[in-house]
């Protein structure tokens, strides 16, 4: 019974570290990093959920009022039919333009009871010239996820519940009421990711950008880029929320990578202070395909931020140590060259001191020669010396060098040595 207890027990556990397993390496692969949507038409709710609107891009949304008329092409623009009103303001037939829709920066939260605020710039100048900047009619409209409070447009998909116009100020107040269904992960605003401590290429506003969701052949990184440096910066306020990256390799076998730098270190990186993370690289076995280099940042209450890095591998590649492992081993076989050369020298020099030393201990004691006649060797050198200067013999200093023959002399002769001028002279010229 005690065994089968233990079994039980062991298998319970091995059964657990299973499945922990399991779902850590499901968690880091399956996990879907928060992407920016495809297109523009889209806000973060004030619990900083990401609503995407982008499947209403382009939807009509008329409205047709006593009053006033209203076109909205929801994310494109917002026009009011001219002849609506007998007001020569807008005399011409045809729509008015109250402005356009550019970036997601027009589209933001708003306070209760709107859920969200759309904002439409540079429309129609004529006669609102004197608006502020010169940006022309404008028009904000006031999204309602859901029904219209007032009641109306019971029973639609999505209608505008009302309008108002202020011409003095050239704008127009609309308020439209459509479903809200797809919202998605909660986003860590103010999170960027970038290649200079001032860009956000890769994360902007804590949402990975298009080209490093996933893997992209036009994205990657050759072969000769042995690393690259990222740039992680925060608010202030959460930065303490951020953690250590984490990386997984697909496939993982082939390439080596090693991360450094600040980020890897654990410190918290703010607006001001950016943290680095360096990735270094080695291709180990070259491939047609890139590599995959999925980079995980988790953040305390929020969905973890992840993006991917593209790398090719089109040759393989050696490893800087590999590369000076031939000049290592020839600096120590020189230094054991120049150390064993070095002591031969010393050898000989002492060994030649030595016998030096007792020759000459030799002579002085034994022959009794005294001076530079006791140092050894010193008769073969005086026969050499006397060997190179010839066989002459030194002259006395009172001979006149006019009595030699072969020796030339500088000095203008005496008279005495010349005899008589007048019959050397008579000797020039005669045959």
């Amino acid at each position: 019974m005690p065994s089968g207890g233990s079994s039980l027990t062991f298998g319970f556990f091995t059964s657990a570290f299973l499945r922990f397993g399991l779902a850590t390496f499901l968690h880091f692969y399956y996990v879907t990093s928060l992407t920016v949507p495809s297109s523009s038409c889209y806000a973060l709710d004030n619990t900083s959920r990401l609503v995407d609107f982008t499947e209403w891009t382009g939807h009509t949304f008329e409205y047709d009022g006593k009053d006033a008329d209203l076109v909205v092409r929801f994310c494109k623009d917002v026009e009011r039919c001219s002849q609506a009103t007998a007001n020569s303001y807008y005399s011409d037939v045809g729509y008015i333009d109250f402005g356009r829709y550019e970036t997601s920066n027009y589209f933001a939260a708003g306070s209760a009871p709107v859920d969200f605020v759309q904002g439409y710039y540079n429309g129609d100048l004529q006669n609102c010239e004197h608006s502020f900047d010169q940006m022309g009619r404008i028009s904000q409209v006031d999204i309602i996820c859901g029904s219209c409070l007032n009641g109306a447009c019971t029973g639609q998909s999505g209608c505008i519940c009302s309008v108002s116009y202020d011409e003095s100020l050239c704008r127009v107040h609309a308020q439209l009421a459509i479903p809200c269904t797809n919202r998605g992960s909660r986003v860590f605003e103010g999170f960027t990711v970038g290649f200079h401590p001032r860009s956000w290429e890769i994360v902007s506003n804590g949402m990975t950008q298009l080209g490093y969701e996933k893997l992209h052949n036009e994205f990657s990184f050759g072969t000769e880029q042995t690393h690259v440096s990222l740039y992680l910066t925060a608010k202030f306020s959460l930065s303490g929320l951020v953690r250590k990256p984490l990386i997984k390799v697909n496939p993982d076998k082939g390439l080596e990578v090693k991360l450094t730098g600040s980020a890897e270190n654990g410190r918290a990186p703010t607006t001001l202070s950016p943290t680095v993370l360096n990735i270094y690289w080695r291709c180990e076995v070259a491939r047609d395909t890139p590599y995959e280099i999925k980079i995980m940042v988790p953040v305390d209450g929020y969905d973890p931020i992840g993006f991917t890095l593209t790398k090719l591998c089109d040759y393989r590649q050696e490893r800087e140590d590999d590369s000076t492992n031939g000049w290592a081993t020839f600096g120590v076989l020189s230094c054991m060259y120049v150390s064993n050369q070095y002591l031969t020298n010393c050898c000989f020099i002492v060994s030649s001191m030595i016998i030096c030393c007792g020759g000459f201990f030799y002579k002085s004691r034994v022959e009794h020669q005294h001076g530079l006649d006791a140092l050894p060797g010193i008769t073969v050198l005086s026969a050499l010396l006397d060997k190179v200067s010839g066989s002459r013999s030194y002259r006395l200093g009172d001979v006149d060098s006019h009595n030699f023959a072969n020796q030339t002399s500088w000095e203008r002769p005496s008279a005495s040595a010349q005899g008589n001028p007048r019959t050397e002279e008579t000797r020039y010229g005669s045959i």
